[in-house]
């Protein structure tokens, strides 16, 4: 065609518009397969879509201005074919800012606007795909090598985790539906929240600046977003969010899609539940764990006091029966120690008596025999041994007397209605005899319980040993 267009030739604008829509349609007969960046995507009412696919330098920052771009449009009866193919491929590709897609077009020179652009017929979703795998799979090797990837499954999760900083975007039904399972749980939450978008051109820095803010003054952090294609939740796979995780000084838990998506953001995070209901469950459910540990605990405590009672019980009877059987043995002490004591005295008093006596019959004799002067100095003599006599048996008297005394008031230190009057109670049958032990008695015996201000009588009904249940009276 350009062969018979003449180097002198005078074309006008439309016939240059025809000639390079000629020329395109030589060159490219069956269209073209293009690789590029969707930008500035636009839905118009009439279901025609329009968007820029571009080229950005290798490692560009968002938003960088592209090297090279073409004007892409889907009119709407192609796009019912584009979004079959979609279809067959599990509706994993949404077209959005910033997606990456491999597309076939027929190239036309517009002449209204006399711009070149791609009319597009086909697209294929497993370009778009791998990419996003590949780029995944990138960033993980890449978090793991510099100790990012767990860095945060190590903070430090409180046990109580009752203050929550909540990043997701504001009035979506993953913000309503963690908002209900925590008002439904019972427990004084305190919901701090950050509003953020969580796709679309500018997502991951938002994203990662809300993680950042969100977690000042909380227990957790909980990142949050409802489900979408594969591409719908690309921000997750971003590296600025993945490294917000990781830098983040409190536990991470996300609920990001469906149960089957898996984003780098789960990988990063200390804690990936399935969905955002499922996170909010997961906070709910270390609080109730920290509950049933505190009742376990309450529990442990009742029981071993219980013991520790029970024991103290028994040592306290077996003290008080001991004590009594001391009392006892030092009662009867005390009384053969009194016996024994009068025994002396009484036999200290009969030999004196006796010594006097053979004395004094033996002085009466030798008067008799020796007259008056003899008889003065035996008298002397008599009334000195009678005075000796007196003052000996004083004397053996009062040290009978001392001993009587301190026996009595040992005796009485072991009296048991002194024992009685601080508290401690005696147990008897019926016919009398001390109980000592629970074997003493058989349910149906009467008892007499002896306090410092009277008795009580009881039945026994039944008889347990060891750390069972007390033996029931009434």
């Amino acid at each position: 065609m350009s062969g018979l267009i003449g180097a002198d030739q005078t074309l006008t604008v439309g016939e240059l518009a025809q000639v390079l829509r000629w020329t395109l349609d030589e060159a490219f007969p069956s269209g073209v397969w293009v690789a590029g960046e969707i930008d500035s995507i636009t839905r118009a009412r009439s279901g025609h879509v329009y968007f820029d696919l571009v080229e950005r330098p290798e490692h560009a920052e968002p938003g960088a201005p592209p090297e090279a771009s073409v004007n892409v449009v889907l009119f709407r009866d192609d796009k019912d074919r584009v979004n079959q193919t979609i279809k067959r491929h599990g509706n994993a590709i949404r077209m959005a800012d910033g997606l990456r897609v491999r597309i076939q077009g027929m190239l036309d020179f517009y002449p209204r606007r006399g711009q070149l652009q791609l009319r597009m017929i086909a697209i294929d979703p497993a370009h778009t795909l791998g990419a996003i795998a590949a780029d995944r799979e990138a960033l993980l090797r890449a978090l793991a090598a510099d100790g990012s990837l767990r860095r945060n499954a190590g903070a430090r999760l409180a046990p109580v985790p009752l203050r929550l900083g909540l990043v997701t975007s504001l009035g979506s039904a993953a913000h309503a539906d963690i908002l209900r399972v925590l008002a439904g749980s019972g427990f004084a939450f305190q919901v701090f929240e950050t509003d953020t978008p969580v796709q679309g051109a500018g997502a991951p820095e938002s994203i990662a600046a809300a993680i950042g803010a969100a977690s000042a003054g909380v227990d957790v952090v909980v990142l949050a977003r409802g489900g979408g294609s594969r591409t719908d939740l690309v921000a997750f796979d971003h590296e600025l969010v993945a490294r917000a995780i990781a830098s983040c000084e409190r536990p991470v838990l996300t609920g990001i899609g469906h149960e089957t998506d898996r984003s780098v953001a789960d990988e990063t995070a200390h804690t990936a539940c399935s969905t955002p209901t499922a996170a909010a469950e997961a906070v709910v459910q270390l609080v109730e764990d920290w509950l049933e540990r505190l009742d376990d605990a309450g529990q442990s405590i009742a029981v071993r006091s219980r013991r520790i009672l029970a024991a103290a019980e028994h040592r306290a009877g077996k003290a008080a029966a001991d004590t009594v059987r001391g009392a006892r043995t030092a009662s009867r002490r005390a009384e053969r120690n009194l016996d024994t004591s009068a025994q002396r005295v009484a036999h200290t008093g009969r030999t004196a008596t006796t010594r006097a006596g053979r004395r004094l019959a033996a002085v009466s004799y030798r008067l008799a025999q020796a007259g008056p002067a003899v008889e003065r100095r035996a008298t002397s003599r008599l009334d000195r041994a009678s005075a000796r006599v007196s003052v000996a048996g004083r004397h053996e008297i009062r040290h009978a007397q001392r001993h009587l005394d301190a026996v009595t008031a040992r005796v009485r230190t072991l009296d048991p209605a002194l024992i009685l009057r601080r508290g401690w109670s005696l147990t008897r049958r019926d016919d009398g005899t001390l109980v000592r032990s629970v074997q003493d008695v058989s349910p149906g015996d009467g008892l007499v319980t002896h306090l410092s201000d009277g008795t009580l009588a009881s039945t026994i009904r039944a008889r347990q040993g060891g750390s069972e249940d007390r033996t029931d009276e009434h």
